[in-house]
């Protein structure tokens, strides 16, 4: 890069990681050699993005460090992309940490929402709130994730299952995302759940007629999700709402094979999803069918851990050559907002290394978000970065329950 003057140098790091090997993963070797990595190594930032990445001597001989308008000792840190976390449902109302012990007890998800609670308690606490209390609620919880190394981040409305409360809930990501560091990626999902007293298919002919056509006017969200599941969307209703939102313009995005397996993963094929999310009930045959459509499989192994279920077969996926990506699920039944500890869940319970965790929680994951170019520190990328408070990217997973991410930034702005 030349034009533009010198924002910010960061130097003298222990290593930094690019980001994934060309050529590595899917369709290469998943192993050791995964990570293009510079050691003793500096990265200069112009107007944004990266200007240059490699030893600390290479980049200040061409961007002195004097001339900059900022610059970080990252002296004994590794410094590592932004965590992309491509799946939240991070604005919400009210509190379900009871249903935390009622699960301990030995009660399931669908018992807890077959009672009125679940879903259905938090649209009855977001249909009460007003939408600053929501903006407010959602910047503290970004604010959150940034600490903890996050740039990028979804965000599902789903909490209102009404046409006015939907259009709140985005109104509220909007607002809180036009003054916060982090990206946010607004995602419509209005077939979340279906309230109660209503049929399914009733519930869909609303989704489809009526709220549909009112978030394509109002012109916020980019995708269009669908909690297909068994005894909440079929298969055949899950697709008339994903046509329907690729139709009004918002790509498709899949909640599949959570709690059963009814068929989601091959609906986020057929359909060209930008992925299919959760897969704990996911086949070889679901995962080649991702594979071949070119839909990115996210995991989530906090709602795993959350609910004491079974993790989701990452192995599988892995040996398939998929480009997993890994997220946090945030919401009120999985209050993680550490993508640093999903990265340690992914590693311990599902079997994937730290440095695919890592390519998991950053590119992979900036491509079920459809954000090519995010989730490096290559080149002409965005400058967004964590510098890990030890000196290699395996501390991050490695120190679960902690937070080691000493800074982040956004764009080459020190904002965490």
């Amino acid at each position: 890069m030349t034009a533009g003057d010198l924002q910010t140098v960061v130097h003298d790091a222990t290593e930094v990681v690019v980001g994934k090997r060309q050529g590595a993963w899917p369709g290469g070797d998943p192993g050791d050699e995964l990570l293009e990595v510079y050691e003793d190594a500096a990265v200069a930032v112009v107007d944004g993005a990266v200007a240059a990445v490699g030893s600390t001597e290479a980049v200040l001989r061409e961007y002195p460090a004097e001339n900059a308008e900022q610059t970080y000792d990252a002296s004994g840190r590794a410094v590592v992309p932004g965590f992309v976390d491509p799946h939240t449902h991070a604005v919400f109302a009210g509190d379900r940490s009871d249903e935390f012990e009622a699960k301990l007890r030995g009660k399931s998800y669908q018992d807890i929402l077959a009672e009125g609670g679940g879903i259905l308690r938090t649209v009855r606490a977001v249909r009460e709130a007003d939408e600053a209390d929501l903006v407010a609620t959602l910047r503290e919880h970004l604010d959150a994730m940034l600490a903890y190394g996050t740039t990028t981040v979804e965000v599902k409305s789903g909490y209102g299952l009404d046409a006015d409360t939907e259009l709140k809930l985005l109104r509220a990501i909007d607002e809180a995302a036009a003054d916060h560091a982090i990206d946010v990626v607004p995602t419509f999902m209005g077939a979340h759940a279906v309230p109660g007293g209503v049929e399914a298919d009733d519930y869909v002919d609303e989704v489809v007629d009526d709220q549909i056509p009112a978030v394509a006017e109002q012109g916020i969200a980019e995708f269009c999700d669908v909690f297909c599941e068994e005894g909440v969307f079929s298969v055949e209703q899950s697709r008339r709402v994903l046509d329907a939102g690729e139709a009004a313009g918002m790509t498709p995005k899949v909640h599949a094979e959570e709690l059963a397996h009814v068929g989601g993963t091959q609906l986020a094929a057929e359909v060209g999803a930008a992925s299919a999310d959760h897969l704990l009930h996911s086949t070889r045959e679901d995962v080649d069918a991702l594979v071949d459509a070119g839909v990115v499989p996210v995991v989530l192994p906090g709602t795993a851990f959350g609910l004491g279920a079974d993790y989701a077969d990452a192995e599988t996926m892995l040996d398939a050559g998929a480009p997993v990506a890994v997220a946090t699920d945030f919401n009120p039944n999985c209050h993680s907002r550490s993508m640093g500890f999903a990265q340690s869940l992914s590693c311990v319970e599902m079997g994937l290394t730290p440095a695919q965790a890592l390519v998991a929680a950053t590119e992979h994951a900036a491509m079920a978000l459809d954000r090519p170019g995010t989730g490096r520190i290559g080149e002409g990328a965005p400058a967004d970065m964590a510098v890990v408070d030890a000196p290699s990217h395996v501390h991050v997973p490695y120190q679960f329950g902690e937070n080691v991410v000493a800074a982040t930034f956004k764009r080459g702005e020190r904002v965490a």
